[in-house]
């Protein structure tokens, strides 16, 4: 979501605060603002849309200093207007937040009663103003701060910069992620370690609670308790090949192409280097104890799990359910012995996602987590964590971090159904050796890019598309939908084809197009049958087949767009090739802004 940046330098700190806000760009915003304390005197710059904007004003109404903070905003309490614009100042303070005050209405009627009066619609502006307060009856900055987050109830990640105070920064994270980096005579604050990555790769991840006082030369962290404790300064390696779009128009496009790349770094950190065994980090799992699998996500990751359902139970002989994590621990479910919780998410911060994952870690057997960020919340959370290896995604939509979990996924479930004995020797290794030629077939696949390029043409001229699928294909047939829904704002819901005739089919007519996604599998021949009654109400059927799949049945058929052919239990990965084109293509086709839809934010650390 948001975006937090706070630099103590020993340079000018406008340009660098300006520039590590564009890295944090892919989160999602709709305005933002810095601010600078410069010869002791706090001031502040802030607009409204793109960060062009705030540049512009940086051009006319440079703002000096070398300590600052700024912010990317995505808005929550009150519109994207400029009065709601972080950083927020209240009087020597000036503040950004990301994440949720529950109880900002509480403190805004006490703050009411000493005569202190609210400008903006934001719960922002509340810590600001309680923090004047504060330091109003006699409190130093440090006191201020902390006596202003003693009262806070609800999810933020925190940075105070004070007037008269050119060498302090507070810091403080409950339930939003947030880093501190560490440089030569300077420090640095970002939501994450891509925001810091030109200036450091020396990284602090603040643990829940935490409270950081930053000055250039020392950074004391205060925990839950009131106690001061050390956290570990890691070394983060960040590709910066991989923040750049070289030479693709998008990131979206670029993380599309890089998926035979990055699926097989996945794959060579997990398979042995002879391919006779998967090799998980640590201790691993006894999944002979297992007897079943809760699984909860969000978004694309929530389509990865339902995937993977099929994986567990049609491999592994597990029975596995499968919940919106913001759905999840709401009906307070039923956690048995024997039960493994497994979480996924891209970010590793995922705000529902994580609140389930601490449901859950108290009552289950095991807590697995796939994060593409090891050093995330989630990911420390956990009992074992399956990094994907996906390296960093710039694009809201996801798509190589969606096939990375997708193969972390299979090889869990191929880990699990040896290990239970479902699956010989003999049996395991020929799996591993098809999954290890996954890479070469994506690097084949690519090569369908611009049939698809002039499906999604005809496409992007319709208000709504049906998608369908069987089995192993009906959860990518909801990621087809949803990627095509969040990028090209066309309507399209997904369907499991079977379903259709209950109530679906009423919507077919000359102008529906319909998604039919079909490799020649067990299922094949039925979800034919189910094309062919779209065909007969004049619906436009697109279908995404192999060249078997398309002798078959193409006859009469809109579009028919073929792939290579794969084993069955890795078409869902293969497959989701296709359906990331068509949703891109069309977007390119609308003009809408690929990278960064409207309303939408890369990691959603808020409930």
């Amino acid at each position: 979501m948001c975006g937090i940046v706070g630099i103590l330098g020993q340079h000018e700190v406008a340009p660098m605060l300006v520039e590590a806000l564009k890295r944090l760009e892919y989160r999602g915003y709709d305005s933002a603002g810095i601010a600078t304390v410069n010869e002791g005197v706090l001031g502040r710059r802030r607009a409204i849309g793109k960060l062009v904007n705030l540049s512009d004003l940086l051009v006319h109404e440079p703002l000096a200093g070398k300590s600052g903070i700024g912010h990317t905003r995505w808005a929550t309490h009150g519109a994207p207007t400029l009065v709601n614009t972080h950083p927020h100042r209240a009087g020597a303070v000036a503040v950004v937040h990301n994440g949720i005050i529950e109880n900002y209405r509480d403190l805004r009627a006490e703050l009411a009663e000493v005569g202190i009066a609210y400008q903006t619609e934001t719960d922002t502006e509340t810590v600001a103003l309680l923090a004047q307060h504060h330091l109003e009856s006699g409190m130093s900055p440090i006191e201020a701060a902390r006596a202003t987050l003693a009262k806070l109830e609800g999810a933020y990640a925190l940075a105070f910069l004070f007037d008269g105070e050119p060498d302090l920064m507070i810091a403080a994270r409950k339930g939003s992620p947030l880093a501190i980096g560490h440089g030569e005579g300077e420090v640095y604050v970002g939501s994450d370690a891509i925001a810091l990555a030109p200036m450091t790769d020396r990284i602090t991840y603040l643990e829940e609670g935490d409270c950081a006082i930053l000055s250039r030369s020392e950074v004391t962290i205060i925990d839950a308790d009131g106690q001061t404790v050390q956290r570990e300064a890691r070394t983060i390696r960040i590709d910066a090949a991989r923040i750049d779009k070289a030479g693709h128009k998008h990131f979206m496009s670029k993380e599309i192409a890089e998926q035979p790349t990055v699926i097989s770094e996945t794959l060579a950190s997990y398979i042995a280097p002879d391919a006779s065994d998967i090799i998980l980090p640590g201790d691993g799992i006894d999944f002979a104890s297992i007897n079943r699998i809760t699984m909860a996500s969000c978004g694309t990751a929530y389509y990865a799990c339902l995937t993977a359902k099929y994986w567990f139970e049609q491999l592994a002989g597990l029975p596995v359910e499968v919940d919106f994590a913001s759905e999840f621990r709401y009906r307070t479910p039923p956690v048995t012995e024997g039960t493994a919780a497994l979480f996924v998410s891209q970010s590793g911060e995922t705000a529902d996602t994580l609140a389930a994952l601490r449901y859950c870690a108290p009552l289950a057997q095991t807590i697995l987590a796939v994060t593409n960020v090891p050093e995330s919340s989630i990911a420390r959370e956990s009992d074992l964590n399956m990094p994907i290896h996906a390296g960093v995604e710039i694009g809201v939509a996801s798509t190589k971090a969606f096939t990375c979990q997708l193969t972390v996924l299979l090889l869990l479930a191929l880990k699990a159904a040896h290990a239970r004995g479902r699956l010989t020797d003999e049996g395991f290794k020929a799996k591993l050796a098809s999954l290890r030629s996954l890479p070469a077939t994506f690097n084949q696949a690519m090569s369908i890019e611009e049939t698809v390029r002039g499906v999604a043409l005809r496409i992007s001229q319709s208000r709504d598309v049906l998608f369908l699928g069987r089995g192993r294909m009906f959860p990518l047939a909801l990621e087809g939908a949803l990627k095509l829904k969040e990028i090209s704002y066309i309507h399209a819901e997904a369907y499991a084809s079977g379903e259709l005739k209950h109530g679906p089919i009423a919507l077919v007519d000359e102008q529906m197009p319909v998604v039919v996604i079909a490799p020649r599998d067990a299922l094949f021949d039925k979800t034919v049958s189910n094309m062919q009654e779209v065909m007969a109400r004049g619906g436009k059927v697109i279908l995404i087949t192999d060249a078997a799949g398309a002798k078959t049945a193409s006859d009469g058929v809109w579009q028919t767009i073929i792939m290579p052919d794969i084993d069955d239990d890795l078409a869902p990965i293969l497959y989701a090739i296709p359906v990331q084109f068509l949703a891109y293509h069309a977007a390119v086709a609308k003009g809408t802004d690929v990278d960064q839809p409207r309303n939408l934010a890369k990691s959603v650390t808020v409930e």
